[in-house]
């Protein structure tokens, strides 16, 4: 029955906030023009969903990021909460690529426009580039982009294989790569699934990898390292360790 009670209020908070915190962010990037204020409504946005849900959240690395470079940060994609959870602990500013279809939320998808994220049309390879491309512009000018490289949440918790998208991205802008860890989440909230658990997320904030230099033709290399790097922070089922065995 209490996680019944949780997922209710967990609905209608996340409703209710997404209305309000949405709108308070593009009357405020309206009047300054200032997308980096819209990332702190989004911020709180996060907090508020894992508060609600009674998820504790322990982030390991975090001085590894320096706020005042650009990385292209790649995730591992479990749940719903990995947004939440990236959102409120990852520090500095950064911009979400994210599929064309979350655009379309209404005032959500106004607010992700006005912040500055960018949408990609996973069903036109075109557009698809072209969006990769002014990714690699903006990240260059000094801004932060984060990336699941699995494309969609994994339908079992463990680490899907990468689609090549994110790593043309990386080496176009020629900036580092910080991989992360996202561990436990997928408990709380599958894919497909509506109930809301309580529990503990644990992200591990790894090394950047460097792709100055790099050409397209070193993206599997570059893929291996990445995928390495986020296998370390993840449990031996979440590893698929355990299914294998």
């Amino acid at each position: 029955m209490k996680n019944y009670i949780r997922t209710l209020v967990f609905y209608v908070v996340l409703v209710l906030s997404s209305l309000i915190l949405g709108l308070s962010a593009i009357m405020i990037l309206f009047v300054t023009k200032k997308p980096n204020w819209g990332h702190f409504h989004a911020r709180l946005w996060g907090l508020i969903q894992l508060k609600t849900a009674g998820v504790k959240v322990k982030v390991i690395g975090r001085e590894k990021i320096d706020t005042k470079n650009a990385y292209v940060y790649m995730a591992n994609h479990q749940s719903w909460f990995d947004i939440f959870v990236l959102l409120a602990y990852i520090p500095g500013q950064f911009r979400w690529l994210a599929k064309e279809e979350l655009f379309r939320i209404p005032v959500v998808g106004k607010a992700m426009e006005v912040i500055g994220y960018i949408p990609i049309d996973r069903s036109n390879r075109s557009k698809a580039f072209e969006s990769l491309a002014r990714a690699a512009e903006q990240i260059k000018k000094g801004t932060s982009v984060m990336i699941f490289p699995e494309g969609t949440r994994s339908k079992d918790g463990v680490l899907q294989p990468f689609k090549k998208g994110g790593f043309i991205l990386a080496i176009q802008s020629q900036q580092p790569i910080i991989p992360i860890s996202i561990s436990g989440s997928y408990k709380i909230l599958p894919k497909g699934k509506w109930l809301v658990k309580s529990g503990f997320i644990k992200v591990t904030i790894h090394d950047h990898i460097p792709t100055a230099g790099l050409e397209l033709k070193d993206r599997n290399k570059l893929v291996e390292k990445v995928r390495a790097a986020i296998l370390q922070g993840l449990s031996p089922d979440e590893q698929g360790l355990q299914r294998a065995a």
